[in-house]
């Protein structure tokens, strides 16, 4: 016999009895406002319990969505069952971190290149970095190859939430998302987005991103798909496995897709268009500024103040060869500009990408002198390089300073150019053979055609000025010298 009833009654396919609807922990507006006119804590007045009807609040949304929704790439995406997943998979993995503007493009010339999940297991990492290039976040593009392949290895494409989160690279979000849109399965999506959207339409002032948050967010939307607060509270002593039995499923993908609509467009951060909102009867942090002026719609969710991005300091040296070519070019043109390019660890940051040699310096230690002493210092250890012994320097200048910020880090890049003869051809490059792998000699046109990331982008477009306004080639196209000015000749 079992120790649980209610598991007991589960198994025989009853629900198990509902306990009493729990009351507001909090007073309710009015009471609030009457005990503090002049000081009013949002928590206070935030309500414990959703207010909104699901049923009224669903209908409302899907005739919206339905009038409004924007004409999309991904939303036009047709075919099988799989096929649509796949464009979602890519679409929202694209859409993380990116605005819809930017992606719409890269994401056209991605399903021109790869159209299936089969011809994506197929491609090589640099030909996708080449295609994500720009778009940052290359960890994703990473994951979308080694997804591919994992999920062409074993034969099919996962059509439930909790089998794609098996897949690498995967998550709740973006297996809600293709499992709801193109499987038809009631699975809730939370997105920052949606955050938005639940946190006013409920009155949630807690901070966001704390996991038991954003677990109110995920039962919060997941109320929105099912008919009354009674079955959201069921799922409370029930396993997520049973929501599809608790749900009729008519449109999961397209309430999620306009749960997300609505926060991209009318319920913005700072600027919602509350008298066009098809659910603003529902929204509670509507109701609440309109009864307390010392409230406003845009006090949810709390604001969280952003940690400051770590600084680092780089030296990045941009390596021209001008002699000793061989076959270990990259291509055979436009050799009188051969670039050394470094592969980055296959863990980490920018994991697995090309860059010039670049290696971090002391924030005290960003002078020329100092900076040029790590450099020389990193390619003799890694590359055999050393300058002034086995290669002669031809020109070494300074070209200038590129801050690039990721989600964390403000990296301060002190950009130089050599140019150099290798005494003994690229050859003697690598110390061992395992080497060889880590390093690429690219002429200017492979430079311009990898996918490299926009900081490395920016650097090579801040030598290429530099040469062209500084230097002058001789007719053989291999000697640079410095411009001379005409005050120079006075």
């Amino acid at each position: 016999m079992a120790k649980n009833p209610t598991a007991a009654t589960t198994r025989r396919g009853r629900r198990p009895a509902m306990k009493a609807t729990p009351q507001p922990r909090h007073p309710t507006p009015a009471a609030a406002s009457s005990s503090s006119p002049s000081c009013v804590d949002i928590e206070d007045l935030a309500p414990a319990v959703p207010a909104a009807a699901p049923a009224a609040l669903r209908a409302q949304l899907l005739r919206w969505y339905d009038a409004h929704r924007r004409d999309l790439p991904w939303r036009r995406a047709s075919g099988s069952e799989e096929e649509r997943a796949y464009a979602v998979w890519v679409s929202e993995v694209m859409l993380q971190q990116t605005r819809v503007p930017v992606v719409v493009g890269y994401y056209d010339r991605w399903m021109a290149r790869w159209p299936t999940v089969r011809s994506l297991a197929a491609a090589t990492q640099e030909d996708v970095n080449e295609v994500w290039a720009g778009l940052g976040y290359y960890r994703r593009a990473r994951f979308l190859l080694e997804g591919a392949k994992q999920i062409v290895e074993k034969g099919e494409f996962p059509h439930t939430a909790s089998a794609l989160r098996e897949v690498r690279g995967i998550g709740d979000y973006t297996a809600g998302a293709i499992a709801s849109i193109a499987f038809n399965e009631v699975a809730p999506v939370v997105d920052g987005n949606v955050v938005r959207v639940i946190s006013r339409l409920y009155a949630i002032a807690d901070n966001p991103k704390e996991s038991s948050t954003m677990k109110r967010f995920w039962l919060a939307t997941l109320h929105s798909l099912l008919t009354t607060y009674k079955e959201l509270e069921f799922i409370l002593f029930c396993s997520w496995e049973l929501v599809g039995q608790l749900v009729d499923p008519l449109r999961p993908g397209d309430f999620n897709q306009a749960m997300m609509e609505l926060g991209a467009t009318l319920c913005s951060k700072t600027k919602p268009g509350c008298s066009g909102c098809p659910v603003s009867s529902h929204c509670q942090a509507l109701a609440l500024s309109m009864e307390n002026s010392s409230v406003q719609v845009t006090d949810y969710p709390r604001v969280v103040p952003k940690a400051k991005p770590r600084r680092d300091f780089a030296a990045v040296c941009v390596v021209q060869i001008a002699e000793g070519l061989g076959k270990e070019v990259t291509d055979t043109k436009d050799n009188g500009d051969i670039f050394l390019l470094i592969k980055r660890p296959e863990e980490g940051l920018l994991a697995g990408l090309w860059e010039f040699p670049l290696v971090l310096v002391d924030e005290g230690k960003t002078d020329s002198q100092n900076r040029r002493k790590a450099m020389d210092k990193y390619l003799t250890k890694l590359l055999n390089i050393d300058v002034g012994r086995k290669s002669d320097v031809i020109l070494r200048e300074d070209v200038g300073e590129h801050v690039h910020v990721f989600s964390h880090i403000r990296l301060t890049m002190y950009v130089e150019l050599m140019i150099i003869n290798l005494k003994d051809g690229v050859d003697q490059l690598s110390k061992k053979e395992d080497d060889r792998t880590k390093l690429k000699f690219a002429n200017k046109s492979s430079v311009e055609s990898m996918g490299l990331t926009s900081g490395i982008r920016k650097v090579y477009n801040m030598v290429q000025a530099f040469k062209e306004k500084t230097l002058c080639v001789s007719e053989r196209g291999q000697v640079p010298t410095r411009k001379r000015n005409r005050r120079s000749k006075q």
